[in-house]
């Protein structure tokens, strides 16, 4: 199998990388590659910081390993090759009544990057994670070939594991019962912060995610639109063509005040009253895969996203933070609101009972300087960040936010004594140091 030099990046391409990278087809291809030269496992590299990235190594893409082993129509259980992104599952079983069980914000997030993540959706209020819901999964570590199920210790330092117990192969899935391949989706225009958490906290629908203004002040903060979904059958929804961003785009794209004015319009373009609309099933769950390469629109210079969870009672915490990012000015008009339960299937997995807060940053002026408070209001608070968006915060920080993270060290270092699966976050972030 060849390897080959390429430069790559994360989603937001603030960091980069050089190394070489190989590409298996095969199963066989992969255990060949693992059995020679154990190297950290990639996919479409949406996380968006540097947890894909391994600086001057090498690393595995496995997007070409993504295909369908089997499937049970009566249980659900998908057998499922790790490079398949979840995107094209929805489409492939929503016709059939089925979807995965839980699918982040993008559909080119692969299986293996969602278990390596433990990826949570619009539906973590009701069905937790990612991992809550994988059977089992083949695993190269290190020291061979592993299966592993939910029972197996490896399974909770795996899951949101980062890639660090070996490359996974394939996965058993227990996908979700859907009621057809549309979403029925009402929506609400929000007025302030107060307003959208007693909304967030009285749904009672399967998905519900708020989209929140986060420049807006005053009287103003935190208004937005919620969005509750059901899926549904019989009926026919708008469809859309996919454009894509050809090039970096300039500075002032998103700028200020393009982002505030375009922020007000897009709030008003729900109706006081509310509407429901008909949703292809794409369309809801991954609104941005509509735009490819939407990541160009911040420039050669790329963007940092923050997210963050905090506790119930943490509520006026976050609402600081918003009301920081707001008078600062520069956040784009990709910020979400969500509230979280408390289900998570791994030792560093994100999620905890409270609200979650994401938005993105061009990667220009004050933004690091921003982001690096927000982390550090988040530690104060009781919450943590999402490792799978993150790439300034300190490893001193990020450990007192995931106090797992020393037993899951321990766990990795008995798999990979020799740290043959470090990547550029594990080591900034020291998350292998006993």
């Amino acid at each position: 199998m060849p390897w080959k030099e390429a430069e790559y990046s994360g989603w937001g391409r603030a960091l980069r990388a050089t190394g070489t990278l190989a590409r298996p087809e095969r199963a066989r291809n992969l255990a060949a590659l693992c059995g020679d030269t154990p190297a950290p496992a990639i996919g479409n590299r949406r996380s968006y910081g540097d947890a894909c990235l391994n600086s001057g190594g090498r690393a595995i893409d496995l997007t070409r390993m993504d295909r369908i082993l089997g499937f049970d129509e009566e249980t659900g259980l998908l057998d499922v090759e790790a490079g398949m992104p979840v995107g094209q599952l929805a489409e492939v079983f929503a016709p059939r009544g089925w979807l995965p069980p839980v699918m982040p914000g993008t559909g080119f997030a692969t299986v293996g990057g969602c278990i390596a993540n433990d990826v949570h959706g619009k539906n973590h209020h009701n069905d937790g994670t990612f991992g809550a819901h994988v059977e089992s999964f083949t695993l190269h570590t290190p020291g061979g070939l592993r299966e592993v199920t939910a029972e197996d210790d490896l399974f909770a330092v795996t899951v949101a594991g980062l890639g660090q117990t070996g490359a996974i192969a394939s996965a058993r899935l227990r996908m979700k019962r859907a009621k057809g391949d549309v979403m029925v989706v009402t929506e609400r225009r929000v007025a302030d912060w107060d307003a959208h958490l007693a909304l967030l906290d009285a749904s009672t629908t399967t998905y519900t995610v708020g989209w929140i203004d986060a420049t807006a002040r005053g009287a103003g903060l935190g208004r937005g639109i919620l969005e509750e979904g059901e899926t549904g059958s019989g009926l026919t929804p708008r469809k859309k063509g996919a454009k894509a961003v050809p090039l970096d785009a300039p500075g002032f794209a998103l700028s200020p005040p393009v982002v505030r004015a375009f922020n007000a319009l897009y709030w008003r373009r729900v109706p006081v009253r509310g509407r429901t609309l008909v949703k292809p099933i794409n369309d809801f769950f991954f609104p941005l895969d509509k735009i490819h390469d939407w990541n160009r629109l911040y420039g050669r210079a790329g963007f940092h996203q923050f997210q963050c969870v905090v506790p119930l009672k943490a509520a006026d915490a976050l609402r600081a933070m918003l009301e920081k990012i707001a008078k600062a000015g520069i956040a784009s008009p990709l910020a979400v609101l969500k509230r979280m339960g408390p289900g998570r299937a791994g030792m560093l997995s994100f999620p905890m009972e409270g609200y979650t807060l994401a938005v993105d940053f061009p990667n220009r002026g004050r933004a690091a300087e921003i982001i690096r408070e927000l982390v550090g209001d988040t530690a104060d608070a009781g919450g943590r960040i999402y490792l799978a968006k993150d790439a300034l915060a300190d490893a001193a920080t990020v450990a007192e936010m995931y106090p797992g993270r020393e037993a899951w060290a321990k766990a990795v270092a008995a798999v990979d004594p020799g740290g043959l699966l470090e990547t550029d976050m594990t080591r900034r972030l020291n998350l292998r140091s006993l």
